[in-house]
């Protein structure tokens, strides 16, 4: 028997359902990553998809991935085309059984899956991106909430977080199969960007480096006692947790943050921080769980809230550039193009002056940070931005920040 794991968003071995139940169930084992030259393309917008920072912390996680799977004695294929093109190569010259893949939920993603579906080889997926697992939402997805806070009530009161799964001992690979390379950012037709000395710290991309961070934030550093009262800051390593570049693209696993949380608690201390680390992940599963429930009506019901007067593509690209002359936003816009990395607060800011002070259509700043973030998630992104454009969970009219006077928001 052979079994195929079709990696996309879950680039680890630690917590990995589908490497776990491969290497019980199947003698031989294939993990596979597709560069889908989709994902290199343009937004409807006309931005890069993919810009050069995501692109770079990708590669480094595929390399992570790659060194990690060759330790259990395994490899990883990579190839430059569709997962659905890479998986009939691969499938002629070593037969497979059976494909596991993390299931994704917006429409690309099963856009992706559907074309792999067509094949007719046996497919088993598993849910892997959230911390409470889809089965496991108290009365169901169909009957989810729109407000986050009437969910996370539901769901505090009846907690289920399922176990990690283990690292297995030991993996087989066909010799029949080429690994091939990981391609470079110019292969890519992408430009390594600069490296920043101003930035809150450097981010590289990988499992290791995840699992480095975090242990770095918990127990090294000792910043968890203090993560609600320092989250909303700006500048410098500690004032977040900085998890969100690993989370996006599955090199760190909800879960094994929610178990490091549960270890933080027992052996040092449990108070309102501890509590709202794991509070802002249910946030990031709300956005999940939301896309599961409306399916393509993620994007498209927020257009009720969108802007339908024309709106200045100049303006736009002030913004974009960091030269609105607003110097709070400004200089929010100039930190994400030169690291690809922007704080929460800072988005929330630079997101509202968008809508409110330019009325710019908000799926133009979405396709912006899905371009430019290195922990761009299609449904954080697009949850945050109908959320902050007031239509989307929790909706209370369009949140407004106060760039002059401090953080604050109005309804």
């Amino acid at each position: 028997m052979r079994a195929l794991i079709w990696c996309r968003n879950d680039l680890r071995i630690h917590d990995h359902e589908g490497l776990y139940r491969a290497s019980k169930e199947h003698r031989e084992q294939i993990g596979l990553y597709a560069m889908d030259p989709r994902h290199f393309g343009a937004t409807s917008a006309g931005f890069s998809k993919t810009g050069a920072h995501r692109a770079e912390f990708l590669l480094e996680s595929l390399k992570q991935l790659r060194y990690n799977l060759q330790i259990l004695g395994r490899d990883l294929v990579i190839r430059k085309c569709s997962a659905a093109e890479a998986i009939h190569e691969i499938h002629e010259v070593s037969p497979i059984d059976v494909i596991y893949f993390q299931e994704e939920f917006t429409l690309e993603e099963r856009t992706a899956e559907n074309e792999v579906r067509a094949m007719g080889i046996e497919m088993r997926s598993f849910c892997g991106k959230t911390l409470v697992h889809p089965e496991d939402v108290v009365k169901g997805i169909d009957r989810l909430p729109n407000g986050f806070t009437s969910w996370r009530k539901r769901q505090e009161a009846h907690w289920t977080v399922r176990p990690e799964f283990e690292i297995p001992a030991e993996l087989f690979f066909p010799e029949t199969v080429h690994p091939g390379p990981i391609p470079s950012l110019g292969e890519l037709g992408l430009e390594r960007p600069p490296k920043e000395s101003r930035a809150v710290m450097e981010f590289r991309g990988g499992e290791s480096e995840g699992l480095a961070r975090l242990d770095d934030y918990f127990w090294k550093r000792d910043q968890l006692r203090q993560y609600k009262e320092t989250r909303n800051g700006l500048i410098g390593a500690d004032y977040s947790s900085k998890f969100s570049p690993w989370l996006a693209n599955g090199s760190l696993s909800p879960r094994r943050i929610y178990n490091e949380v549960k270890r933080y608690e027992n052996e040092r201390v449990q108070n309102e921080s501890t509590y709202w680390l794991v509070f802002e992940l249910l946030w990031r599963d709300f956005f999940n769980f939301k896309s599961i429930k409306l399916g393509d009506a993620f994007f498209k019901h927020p257009a009720v809230g969108r802007i339908k007067k024309p709106w200045d593509l100049r303006e736009f690209r002030a913004w974009a550039t960091g030269e609105t002359g607003e110097p709070f936003v400004d200089a929010n816009m100039k930190e994400l193009a030169a690291t690809g990395f922007m704080s929460n607060r800072g988005l929330q800011n630079v997101a509202s002056y968008l809508i409110n002070d330019l009325g710019v259509d908000w799926l133009a700043g979405a396709e912006w940070f899905e371009s430019r973030l290195i922990d761009y998630d299609v449904t954080s992104n697009y949850g945050n931005w109908t959320y902050l454009a007031g239509n989307g969970a929790d909706s209370r009219g369009k949140r407004y920040f106060n760039r002059v006077d401090g953080p604050a928001t109005k309804t």
